[in-house]
């Protein structure tokens, strides 16, 4: 059925472009602009997100061939390489970070319901960065080693629904537990962190927030034992303990208790030792709270899979991160039109099906109708194994 409205304007009215007009006018990002307003320019990059172009020729090319097609899809005139080029480079990417936290709100409203594993009714969020290497001489604003440049994406996942509520990009010398120092802490949140985070004057402000952590111990924390619960060896909890710290400044840092959760996994024989700050729980939620940190990591396979975050249009850090944050946008708007059309099939055969049928007159429930529900969801299926790491 021909509606007059290609699948992609489709999808791209599901976007609040009220909030995005206000946010443009906020850093006057349409000021003198004659061609490819702010609008434009989001819908030619989330056309190159969906459709997963190589270049800025490429994404040219593309829209070219379907000229016809263009007004339909919200361009008033075809798109040259080089004022994309130019409208990345300077238009502030803040406009475009910004537009990303209205999404994450809505979908994180859509989504706070869902289950992610574990009974827990406190919001869980689970922290970790992913590094994105560059040429050193493209990109000289990004020193990493002495050889090459990286971009880190520092983040942390709302693992109901898998939505990032919080993205730090920094060049690749940013050690990963800085970020704590960005971080807002939530009270009754628990934050679920690998050992690189493992800082006690950092954790000791998460727990002075009232938030709660879930983290490993280092092989060589000094500590000493100060109470024992009772623990079922049955289940892989070989002890379950509060600690203090000995050491001159972590007993400084974190004067508090904390509570050590010994596990070995029972089919792996692995001996894991968990901290955390939150004395309640059984310690076996706390053994699978720390599972689901897992998440972020395939969050980070998915959207490197699936996404255009490891080679960019641009050279500038402005249009590395316009670019990165209209790919985050992208990610979380086709989690909002899951959500909201109620479809089964995985974020991945959404974006498989939008691939091919951005420029088709059809209605958006006929597009996803066939879909597969249990077809490939990189997102959760075949995850790896819990603790091997």
């Amino acid at each position: 059925m021909n509606i007059g409205k290609t699948l992609f304007a489709q999808i791209m009215d599901f976007l609040p472009w009220q909030a995005f007009h206000r946010i443009v006018g906020r850093y006057r990002g349409d000021h003198r602009v004659r061609r490819l307003s702010c609008a434009e320019q989001y819908r030619c990059m989330a056309f190159a997100q969906l459709i997963y172009r190589e270049s800025l020729r490429d994404i040219e090319a593309c829209l070219s061939a379907q000229a016809a097609k263009l007004y339909h899809m919200g361009f008033r005139q075809p798109v040259s390489r080089s004022t994309l080029a130019d409208a990345n480079e300077a238009r502030d990417w803040r406009i475009y970070a910004d537009f990303a936290q209205v999404l994450i709100a809505q979908a994180r409203k859509l989504y706070r319901e869902d289950c992610f594993g574990v009974e827990l009714s406190n919001t869980v969020y689970a922290l970790d960065a992913t590094t994105i290497d560059l040429c050193l001489s493209v990109f000289p604003w990004a020193p990493f080693r002495s050889t090459k440049a990286a971009v880190k994406l520092h983040t942390l996942l709302d693992l109901r629904g898998a939505i990032p509520t919080f993205i730090h990009i920094s060049d690749g010398k940013l050690h990963d537990v800085n970020v704590l120092d960005i971080l807002i802490p939530e009270p009754g949140a628990f934050y679920v962190l690998d050992r690189g985070y493992l800082d006690f004057e950092r954790l000791h402000v998460l727990h002075c927030a009232g938030s709660f952590f879930v983290t490993r111990a280092k092989s060589n924390m000094d500590a000493r034992w100060v109470y024992s619960r009772p623990a079922d060896r049955a289940t892989g909890i070989t002890c379950d303990q509060s600690i203090a710290l000995n050491g001159l400044y972590s007993s400084q840092h974190y004067p508090k208790h904390l509570r050590r959760i010994r596990y070995k996994d029972p089919e792996s024989d692995k001996k894991l030792v968990f901290l955390t700050n939150h004395f309640g729980l059984p310690a076996l939620t706390v053994c699978a709270l720390y599972r689901s940190r897992w998440q972020v990591e395939l969050f980070f396979k998915w959207i490197k899979q699936h996404l255009r975050i490891k080679r960019f249009y641009g050279t500038s850090e402005n249009a590395v991160k316009t670019q990165i944050w209209i790919a985050v946008s992208v990610y979380v708007l086709v989690a909002i039109v899951k959500k909201r059309l109620t479809l089964d099939a995985s974020l991945h055969t959404l974006l498989q099906i939008l691939s091919v049928t951005v420029f088709e007159k059809i209605q958006i429930q006929q597009a996803f109708a066939d879909a597969d529900p249990t077809a490939e969801n990189s997102m959760h299926a075949n995850q790896l194994n819990l603790f091997a790491f």
